[in-house]
């Protein structure tokens, strides 16, 4: 709509500009010589005379002055429309940051935990290293064992626990 807008502004500009140069070089026109061979037509218009000439000019100076009023309309458009489309980017820019800061906590919470459990993890493996039992957990402890077997997988979990099952017996 706005595009279609400019472009019919600009086309009545460049319409008004040269009707402009035509009438500034118009000058008053001088009696005509009597054609001897082609008599103009009878229904031809008669060129523009002295009161004709400023009629044109005063319509002309009414056009230049509605299209400069058209073309502050259409500044006061564009600015409107980029103070609107400035504010909805800043708002979503606001939206933006707050989400990245709440993904930049929970990857900070996700870094601790695992931190804690590589701790856990190294903890655990030398407990198993030395020969510590994994039977009889604690609470806390059976979700040590959770983490354990999420890490080493729950195979490597059950052949362990079975070897030192076996232990035990022998």
């Amino acid at each position: 709509m706005m595009t279609q807008i400019d472009e019919l502004q600009s086309r009545i500009a460049r319409a008004l500009d040269r009707i402009a140069l035509g009438v500034d070089h118009l000058a008053p026109p001088a009696p005509l010589p009597e054609p001897a061979a082609a008599p103009l037509p009878e229904d031809a218009p008669p060129p523009p005379a002295g009161e004709d000439l400023e009629q044109l000019t005063a319509a002309l100076d009414e056009e230049r002055m509605a299209n400069a009023q058209l073309e502050a309309r259409v500044k006061l458009l564009h600015a409107r429309l980029a103070d609107g489309a400035d504010a909805g980017l800043r708002e979503q820019i606001a939206v933006q940051r707050d989400t990245m800061a709440e993904l930049d906590g929970a990857l900070q919470r996700l870094r601790q935990a695992n931190d804690m459990l590589r701790r856990s993890h190294e903890d655990m493996r030398a407990a198993l290293e030395a020969g510590a039992p994994i039977t009889g957990f604690a609470p806390e402890e059976a979700r040590l064992r959770d983490v354990f077997v999420s890490l080493v997988g729950e195979a490597d979990a059950a052949a362990l626990e079975a070897s030192l099952a076996e232990d035990e017996v022998a």
